[in-house]
């Protein structure tokens, strides 16, 4: 126990990052269960509004993340301040990538299907998050390693990385630049239907398999029982 606690308040990175995952972690499951008591009329939440303008949550995300950013930057504080300034920005970013596909799609399709891209970005993060805290440094230069074989490792990552992405399996690739094997699987097998890849080098054939293969999302129920079932329209 104590060695533990040493390395949570001793300032070390891996520490450092366990409070950020930690915090974005907490915060995105207390904000999904703030909003959605807010979507079903229970409880003291409500929406948050300047005159005829609604604020969603992501706008105090962003200033979470500026503020805590430029306090770490200017003053680079030890043990506690490092750990606050940790938490602060794992909760900003919750916030903000809670709200992800808004400000992708610079429309309010929050409660929407295509605001299941914010749950993708949410899981996708805390999963590199968790993969940081456990020890995985993808792009660390070595000392017994060469330069040039550092390189090529490096460029090999992004390659299959990129492969996936294109691929239709933004998920996989991020994923992929820090556990390769996962980028390797997603880069070999079948492309998503609607991606770059299947629409500029399958044939009709290969197409209707991807289809097949797509035509149901085996994390649709987990998105669902975290963030709640989506609904047409716009909430």
């Amino acid at each position: 126990m104590a060695a533990v606690t040493v390395e949570l308040f001793a300032g070390a990175s891996t520490g450092l990052v366990l409070w950020v995952v930690a915090a974005f972690v907490v915060t995105f499951v207390v904000t999904r269960v703030v909003v959605r008591m807010i979507r079903a009329g229970r409880g003291p939440f409500r929406d948050t509004s300047v005159g005829d303008v609604h604020v969603h949550h992501h706008v105090y995300g962003i200033f979470l993340m500026l503020l805590s950013g430029a306090g770490e930057f200017v003053y680079r504080p030890g043990s506690p301040w490092a750990e606050v300034l940790a938490v602060v920005f794992g909760a900003g970013a919750a916030l903000t990538l809670d709200e992800f596909a808004l400000w992708l799609h610079l429309d309010d399709v929050y409660w929407a299907r295509e605001g299941r891209k914010s749950v993708d970005a949410v899981l996708v993060a805390a999963v590199i998050g968790a993969l940081l805290v456990l020890g995985a440094r993808p792009f660390e230069d070595t000392a017994d390693e060469g330069r040039v074989a550092f390189a090529v490792t490096v460029l090999a990552h992004l390659v299959l990385a990129g492969i996936a992405i294109f691929k239709g399996k933004i998920a996989s690739g991020l994923i992929g630049i820090a556990v390769p094997f996962v980028a390797v699987v997603a880069a070999v097998r079948l492309a998503r239907p609607g991606s770059p890849w299947a629409r500029a080098r399958y044939d009709p054939a290969r197409l209707a398999r991807a289809e097949t293969r797509f035509r149901r999302n085996r994390w649709d129920g987990v998105k669902d029982l975290l963030a709640g079932a989506p609904t047409e329209g716009r909430t």
